[in-house]
């Protein structure tokens, strides 16, 4: 029934594969009709699995790439824009892509990479305290993830506010910053439709990530204090069905934001316990929560570590010092003369 609605609406998901077990399923590419052509919500990743699902999904749709005339692009993840220059390719004529500002550097041929990135990046993860053997493996994890996505030559701007009309939708751009700076859902209010990309995902917290300013700034945002608010915003629109960047569409967005809001401060209790127990660096919450995480995650579990830390942070719960090159973390002293 569901996928019949979004039919009649001009709306086709193509769930395509993706090699990352914690992504919580495939990641979709939505088919929006336009008069005289397509708009797409996402490009997939960049793998031979992938494009070759790609393109018998779109077989299976009965639709062309030559009659895609725009393509939308909710986030800089590569499993989100990966396939884009070869959707350009096989449409054989230029296509309009456009994202967020503060994703562009993701996904811009003319920004630098992580590769170029990467000393920024480990000085900051040394400065958490991740032992140097540990970096080479977040190192290696990194590089590897970009051979799944080809950067893109010309990306233009995705304001937010703006309204993306399409034969039967008006698609409104809402900015939800947290598991990208720039990430970006499309709210249809009329039908009650929210593309969510992976700010919203109904089995599965998305990770949020360590990022730096481009001369390697700390603290230009805290991507998990950024995406509660944002889950705040989604919470006070009014939405029937969710249609997420992995997994099937689904309803009742309040109670899967309760359910990330329950799990998220479950884990800062957590963190507050060992903190208790004495101050900590990063690295050392990181293993704390995460004993087994296998080398390719390593990543992962420290910006979600991080993450956790800067919301008790930006609640005045932790404070950290840089001591011998090296932040520890540690539970807030009471201020004088304050209620117990």
């Amino acid at each position: 029934m569901t996928e019949a609605r979004l039919a009649a609406l001009g709306v086709t998901r193509l769930p395509l594969p993706v090699p990352f077990p914690q992504a919580g399923g495939p990641v979709n590419v939505y088919l929006v009709e336009e008069d005289g052509g397509l708009l797409l919500f996402d490009a997939g990743l960049g793998t031979a699995e992938a494009e070759e699902a790609l393109g018998e999904g779109f077989a299976r749709a009965g639709r062309r790439f030559d009659e895609v005339r725009r393509i939308v692009l909710s986030h800089g993840h590569v499993d989100h824009f990966g396939a884009a220059r070869s959707i350009l390719e096989r449409a054989g004529r230029p296509i309009e892509v456009r994202v967020h500002p503060a994703d562009w550097g993701k996904v811009a041929a003319a920004a630098p990479g992580m590769r170029e990135l990467w000393p920024l990046y480990g000085a900051h993860l040394a400065r958490l305290g991740v032992p140097e053997a540990v970096l080479a493996e977040v190192a290696r994890e990194l590089g590897g993830g970009f051979t799944f996505a080809r950067r893109l030559e010309a990306v233009d701007p995705l304001v937010p506010g703006e309204v993306l009309r399409t034969r039967h939708l008006a698609l409104e751009v809402v900015h939800m910053p947290g598991h990208t700076p720039g990430l970006c859902g499309l709210y249809e209010r009329r039908h009650r439709l929210f593309f969510s990309a992976d700010h919203l995902l109904e089995k599965v917290s998305p990770n949020p990530l360590i990022e730096l300013g481009p001369r390697g700034e700390e603290g230009r945002f805290r991507p998990l204090v950024a995406y509660l608010d944002s889950l705040e915003t989604l919470r006070r629109l009014e939405v029937d069905l969710v249609l997420p960047g992995h997994g099937p569409p689904f309803g009742d967005h309040r109670r899967v934001i309760d359910g990330l809001l329950q799990f998220y401060a479950r884990r800062q209790e957590k963190v507050s316990e060992l903190l208790a127990e004495g101050a900590r660096t990063g690295y050392e919450v990181t293993r704390a929560l995460f004993p087994r995480t296998a080398p390719g995650d390593l990543f992962l579990a420290i910006s979600e570590a991080v993450a956790n830390l800067e919301v008790l942070e930006a609640r005045g719960l932790v404070t950290r010092a840089l001591e011998e090159g090296v932040y520890r973390f540690s539970l807030a002293l009471p201020k004088v003369g304050a209620a117990p």
